[in-house]
């Protein structure tokens, strides 16, 4: 009879119960893995029992399972044979845009006993986009008294393939008076800069028409093309000039709109409307133009929205100052975004056990991650739990913890626990 209670008393369970607030990534254990966008769905990646060296049996009985990364089902593991599946056909564009190499990143968790590998799938682009220009025609005002080697930027055509299948050159149809050149941005970006090579008279040719083309990298390479339409206009003697090239910005992320970001100023020695300067942003993205605006008259520069950090860390645009005769100069502005602590640790539970048996030591109740998309000190994290409570939190693996058990419980003495998980980063202020 005592025999038959002590059963009773091993098989009641304790309810555990707590609150968390946290989640992160690391660099990876396994792989790295590769596919080629738009590989289709079912497509096999990898090994996965090959590459954590378990069988077949073994990957049921450990209860190997797929974690994604923002709970999108990228890929499906086949227990049966340990293949790693494509889940959906994937759009390397879609999915990262213009940030190269694109990585998704996923867990492998194995529940019995508990194991946690981090592992990335690199999506590889191919070339299936065109260079496309913005405008059907651009027009350019140029003065018969221009001097040859004068350079007249041009706007570029956008590719939202990226590598070597992004835009690589530019060229124009075979002329007398103008060659195309290929300049480089900082960000890796490519664009066309018109050079002149013979000096324009107007009266003997008073309008121009150019075919200007991109060039992708691809294999074949696809492009795209526009018309340049060049006024050759009577004499303006003097572009206008900047007073700084390059003007070099820090913007804290937690500026409010209509902050001045900066101001730019050019000059112009021409007198009367060859002299009147108004400023434009030169081929800004759609991003610049919802982030920025700039004063036509004064050329101060102020925020049309709030920057985010974690977003994105910098903009380079192109100001332009053109005078009432036509002619222009342009500067560049690189605008770096500060971080500030302006966002709190979260935290994703990966396994959970409850509720658990009494006297059995050591039981692991919980496995969570933390992650914290600030910088630097605003960026690190602690991870703490009430005193006064039979559990420990225990680092594991790359912001990983697992909340245990710190001796063995008894269900008569207490049979539930709330269990609250603080996790506060490093930043000022916290």
């Amino acid at each position: 009879m005592e025999t038959g209670r002590m059963h009773n008393r091993r098989q009641r369970q304790v309810l555990v119960f707590f609150v968390c607030l946290s989640m992160s990534w690391g660099s990876a254990d396994l792989g790295p893995y590769s596919v080629v966008e738009e590989t289709e769905r079912g497509s096999f990646v990898a090994n996965l029992a090959k590459d954590l060296e378990l069988g077949l049996t073994e990957m049921a009985t450990r209860a190997v399972r797929i974690i994604s990364q923002g709970n999108k089902e990228h890929l499906q593991l086949n227990v049966q044979t340990g293949d790693l599946l494509l889940n959906e056909k994937l759009d390397r564009e879609e999915l990262c845009g213009p940030t190269e190499p694109c990585l998704l990143h996923f867990q492998v968790l194995m529940e019995k006993p508990l194991e946690i590998f981090q592992a990335e799938l690199r999506v590889k682009d191919i070339n299936d986009h065109y260079p496309v220009f913005n405008e059907r025609e651009i027009i350019l005002k140029i003065p018969e008294n221009s001097p040859t080697g004068t350079a007249f930027p041009l706007s570029n055509a956008l590719d939202l393939d990226v590598g070597s299948n992004n835009i690589q050159n530019y060229t124009i149809n075979p002329n007398f008076h103008f060659r195309v050149i290929t300049h480089n941005r900082s960000d890796g970006r490519k664009y066309p800069e018109l050079v002149l090579d013979k000096e324009l008279d107007r009266e003997e040719e008073p309008e121009i028409s150019l075919k200007l083309t991109a060039l992708d990298g691809g294999s074949p390479p696809r492009y795209g093309t526009t018309q340049v339409r060049i006024e050759v206009m009577d004499s303006n003697d003097n572009a206008p000039q900047f007073q700084q090239l390059l003007y070099k910005v820090n913007i804290p992320e937690n500026s409010p709109v209509g902050s001045l970001v900066v101001t730019v100023s050019a000059n112009d020695v021409d007198s009367g409307l060859y002299g009147k300067i108004s400023y434009t942003f030169f081929q800004p993205s759609e991003d610049i133009s919802k982030t920025f605006e700039v004063n036509p008259k004064t050329g101060e520069i102020r925020l049309r929205k709030q920057v985010d950090f974690e977003t994105v860390l910098s903009y380079e645009v192109d100001v332009m100052a053109t005078d009432g005769g036509g002619l222009s100069g342009k500067c560049t502005l690189l605008l770096q975004v500060v971080d500030v602590n302006d966002n709190p640790p979260k935290v994703t539970v990966s396994a959970l056990t409850s509720p658990i048996p009494e006297n059995t030591p050591e039981i692991v109740v919980a496995v969570f991650s933390v992650s914290d998309p600030d910088s630097g000190n605003n960026g690190k994290t602690t991870s703490s739990i009430q005193d006064n409570l039979p559990f420990l939190l225990k680092p594991s693996v790359k912001n990983f913890y697992t909340l245990v058990t710190e001796r063995t419980l008894d269900r008569e003495e207490r049979a539930e626990y709330n269990i609250t998980i603080t996790v506060t980063d490093m930043g000022t202020p916290r």
